[in-house]
């Protein structure tokens, strides 16, 4: 069995030492094995571990969330997976929806803003300035 110390792990994992730490401080890895000279020792069930966390949060999931999820995993509850993944999507998609509303105000401002002259005529300076900002 592969055995990694701390900087081997965070370099096969392409994470930072202080995120292994951070991880292992905050319970999403479990706190690793010492050597006989005190130096942390890691497996290869560590590094599939992190890859796991690296690859929800590449899907938006929070590490409140991964944890969630690696609990889930190792209780093979497929149900809850899926569960946790549609919470995730129905997120992104409000996300998403809130996005396409703030640049179709932004666009609408932006289109009738003359470019140049004075301040006054400037839509995007006026709704920034007064409440029509805000809607």
């Amino acid at each position: 069995m592969t055995q990694f110390a701390i900087g081997q792990l965070a370099s096969a994992a392409g994470v930072g030492i202080d995120t292994v730490r951070y991880y292992e401080r905050s319970g999403l890895l479990k706190p690793a094995k010492r050597s006989a000279s005190g130096y942390r020792k890691y497996g290869e069930g560590e590094l599939d571990r992190l890859n796991f966390i690296r690859r929800a949060q590449h899907l938006g999931f929070s590490l409140g969330e991964i944890g969630e999820l690696l609990a889930i995993s190792s209780r093979g509850d497929v149900k809850a997976m899926y569960q946790a993944a549609k919470v995730r999507l129905d997120d992104i998609d409000k996300r998403i929806t809130e996005l396409h509303r703030m640049r179709d105000a932004l666009a609408n401002l932006m289109s009738g803003c003359p470019r140049e002259g004075m301040d006054v005529d400037c839509p995007i300076l006026r709704a920034l300035l007064h409440k029509e900002a805000s809607q």
